[in-house]
């Protein structure tokens, strides 16, 4: 024994993951500490210590009492490490072999693995190490495509492959399904009636902070005991703006299973790669749902749009639903604490900027309440009156606008398709000139170079576009939804943030015919959700299939500054 290692401890490590669990007890932490505690003092080696990962892979060398042993031994403290077979150091032939032959060696460090017979210090044992380590390799590799085999069967029939109930549910005891924890569950449904009246994460994440609503990580903790690994003890509140939005964007509030949404490269690489939703597998109803599809469609427009708060912290309940009729920004409300909120006004964003690039189109926030709750009144009571003639109104209104938005689409994909034609044709010439001498290299990188750029435009373009148009072609006529709607709401007496998403898209605000002028019309367009635009005629209209005009509506106050 080197009088080096005599003044320094040995460390004995000890490592089992869930994968080794499977082997029985022979490869328990307890077995491990035994036969190292009796290796080391048959052998009377110095200052014997332990070093422990239970519960992490062979795979990876990132676990947290290997990296402290490691920095120990760059601090000169180690001078012996034993474990109990090459396994236990690692599973990765690759980085097993580096530490043994190369890390332990430059630190003066003897490397024992008892039941394989390696000693450092002897070079006969070490023959069939590389082996060995190959070996081990091989196991974790065969237990990782057994694993990926098992987990691809279980969501392919639609089983949840998640551990934790997500925050809301619970395991049932015997048949370990999810069912509704309704403390939890009554939070989670709060949060998403925040976002659908306009609330974005960051403001609700503030709203839980103050209240004191224990995060998920904390409130499984407290409530059922379960840990993880983002648990924050310290900070029971700290709700982050990455939680809320994960949770509004969590299908399985819809009762839906979502599997395959992410997965690792291999068994050697566990960096997470998301998968995109067409390549996931969605199983619908597989639990009790905690909102309705109703509020999730909501939810995921308001999640669209940047919501702002305006310089008085306020929340307007037409964040992100008001534009410009001509160049199609947001609308900006304008209030201030010295001025009535009668001269509360909308002006366009891009005028606001850029006083040159668009007008005003400026409206008082009053005028528009009364425009939209009287047109939303007489929409959803046609609705409810006439349901027949309405559902066919709207039906060969949106018919009409489909079909058009389809041609528009299929024209842009052809000449999608063409121009990448003739840049293919493009590239091939400037191969042939460069391959026969016409041109140089240099000049071929340089003619090429421009094109590239576009080419990699189109061709990843043409799949979205193709997209686009097969969602168009597949879109469901939502008539019987907003039917529905307008059966449940028979007495709208004023706006809220939360009907008003419910029912509108989108509110479009259009310049008068004469700037500033008192008695100019102007004119204010409102989509509907699932039936677009529904004219002021409609009911006169009904027997025609051309839609009716537009709201015409006057606004006779001249804009104000808000100071």
């Amino acid at each position: 024994m080197n009088q080096s290692n005599q003044i320094r401890k040995t460390a004995l490590y000890c490592r089992l993951s869930q994968d080794d669990g499977i082997e029985g007890d022979s490869n328990s932490i307890q077995n491990q500490k035994a036969i190292l505690q009796k290796f080391a003092e048959d052998h009377h080696f110095p200052s014997p210590c332990f070093y422990v990962d239970d519960g992490f892979s062979g795979g990876t060398f990132q676990r947290p009492a290997f990296q402290q042993m490691i920095s120990d031994m760059e601090n000169g403290e180690i001078g012996i490490i034993v474990t109990k077979d090459l396994s236990r150091l690692g599973r990765n032939q690759l980085h097993t072999g580096l530490y043994i032959e190369e890390r332990f060696p430059m630190f003066g460090v003897r490397y024992i693995a008892i039941n394989d017979n390696v000693d450092t210090d002897s070079s006969e044992s070490n023959d069939l190490m590389p082996f060995k380590n190959l070996f081990n390799e091989w196991f974790i590799r065969d237990t990782s495509r057994k694993i990926r085999a098992v987990l691809k069967a279980k969501a392919e029939r639609g089983e949840r492959l998640g551990t934790r109930a997500p925050y809301g549910y619970r395991k049932d005891p015997g048949t370990k399904k999810l069912i509704v924890d309704e403390e939890a569950a009554s939070i989670v449904r709060r949060i998403f009636a925040m976002c659908a009246a306009g609330s974005g994460p960051s403001q609700i994440a503030r709203i839980l902070k103050k209240e004191q609503i224990l995060t998920p990580t904390m409130y499984a903790y407290t409530r059922y005991g379960i840990t993880h690994t983002c648990l924050d003890t310290a900070h029971p509140y700290n709700w982050s703006n990455s939680a809320i939005a994960n949770l509004l964007e969590n299908e399985i509030y819809l009762g839906n299973t979502v599997n395959m949404k992410h997965s690792s490269r291999s068994y050697k690489d566990k960096r997470r790669v998301e998968h995109p939703r067409e390549e996931c597998l969605v199983f619908e109803n597989t639990h009790p749902a905690l909102i309705t599809r109703e509020v999730w469609d909501v939810v995921q427009r308001v999640r669209k749009n940047k919501r702002r708060l305006t310089k008085m912290e306020e929340q307007s309940k037409y964040s992100g639903l008001v534009f410009c009729a001509d160049c199609g920004s947001n609308m900006v409300l304008h209030r201030a604490h010295t001025m009535s909120a009668s001269y509360n006004h909308f002006t366009c964003r891009t005028y606001k900027k850029d006083g040159e690039a668009c007008t005003g189109h400026y409206i008082r926030e009053c005028v528009l309440d009364e425009i939209v709750l009287e047109d939303l009144r007489r929409v959803t009571s046609a609705a409810r009156e006439h349901p027949e003639k309405f559902a066919a109104y709207i039906g060969s209104k949106q018919s009409t606008e489909l079909q058009r938005e389809i041609r528009r689409q299929e024209k842009e994909l052809a000449a999608m398709r063409k121009r990448k034609a003739e840049l293919d044709a493009i590239f091939k010439k400037l191969y042939e000139d460069s391959v026969l001498g016409r041109i140089t290299t240099e000049q071929f990188q340089m003619l090429s170079g421009s094109y590239t750029e576009e080419q990699n435009r189109i061709t990843a373009g043409i799949p979205q576009k193709e997209s686009e148009i097969q969602r168009l072609r597949e879109t469901v006529n939502g008539t019987d939804s907003f039917l529905d709607k307008a059966k449940r709401y028979t007495d709208i007496t004023e706006l809220t943030p939360e009907l008003l998403r419910l029912f509108i898209e989108k509110i479009v605000v259009h310049e008068k015919e004469v700037k500033w002028s008192k008695h100019a019309p102007k004119t204010v367009e409102i989509y509907y959700n699932g039936i677009g635009y529904v004219g002021s005629g409609q009911q006169d209209a009904e027997e025609t299939p051309e839609a009716p005009d537009p709201l015409q509506t006057q606004d006779t106050e001249k804009p104000r500054q808000a100071s």
